[in-house]
């Protein structure tokens, strides 16, 4: 009886082996890239605002809201940052931040020229944006993929073998600038309220860089 079970464990353990091996494939390893550029729909900025005290710095973030409502920016688009107050300083000042956000249809020259005030501080960017951004980094992930397996055909077919059932698929993130603030832009706008009357700097959207998306997928291929 016990040189049955023997046997019998001896012919499991065998399968066993058999099963492991089997399991190991002969694959290939290949990483696909994809690139795409996407024209930003959405810009946010900051703004600062100052008085010499409360209720001058309040008059003022009245001012702000109408004149950014005068040019197309809702009030939701509105949001409050931070406040400041810098009682040690001669004169004493009071300052408030805001984030807006602004789309292609506002018209920016008249947007920066009604913001070229004495009572505001600082303009710059926070952020540049694609509404439909998710939708293009998925399209760019599809054609590495799609690029990977194009470069296992090739690489296969030429020692006369076929690219078989995908054994791993892994999603490398090489490089995205939609939170990226091209500076050549930034510098124009730092002090806008300085020169914004003065110059002829185009603020539209035309003058901002493309957001940049680039993914790797890494593949490994069984062989057939």
């Amino acid at each position: 009886m016990k040189l049955k079970l023997f046997l019998l464990i001896g012919l499991l353990t065998f399968g066993s082996l058999i099963n492991a091996q089997e399991i190991k494939k002969n694959f290939i390893e290949v990483t696909g890239v994809a690139e795409m550029e996407v024209e930003p729909d959405e810009i946010i900025f900051n703004v600062g605002i100052k008085g010499d005290n409360k209720n001058q710095l309040a008059d003022n973030e009245k001012l702000l809201f109408e004149t950014l409502k005068n040019n197309g920016v809702k009030n939701e688009d509105i949001k409050f940052k931070s406040m400041n107050q810098n009682i040690y300083s001669k004169p004493k000042f009071f300052t408030k931040n805001f984030q807006f956000k602004v789309s292609k249809k506002t018209e920016m020259g008249n947007l920066f020229e009604s913001l070229n005030q004495k009572w505001v501080s600082n303009i710059n960017i926070a952020e540049i944006k694609n509404t439909k951004i998710a939708d293009f980094r998925k399209t760019v992930k599809i054609n590495a993929l799609k690029a990977a397996k194009e470069k296992a055909d090739y690489l296969l077919e030429s020692i006369s073998k076929k690219v078989g059932t995908p054994l791993e698929i892994t999603e490398i993130e090489d490089y995205t600038s939609d939170m990226i603030v091209p500076m050549a832009y930034r510098s124009k706008v730092a002090n806008v309220q300085m020169e914004a009357a003065d110059t002829n700097v185009d603020y539209s959207f035309d003058n901002i860089e493309n957001i940049k998306l680039k993914y790797s997928i890494k593949t490994k291929y069984e062989i057939l």
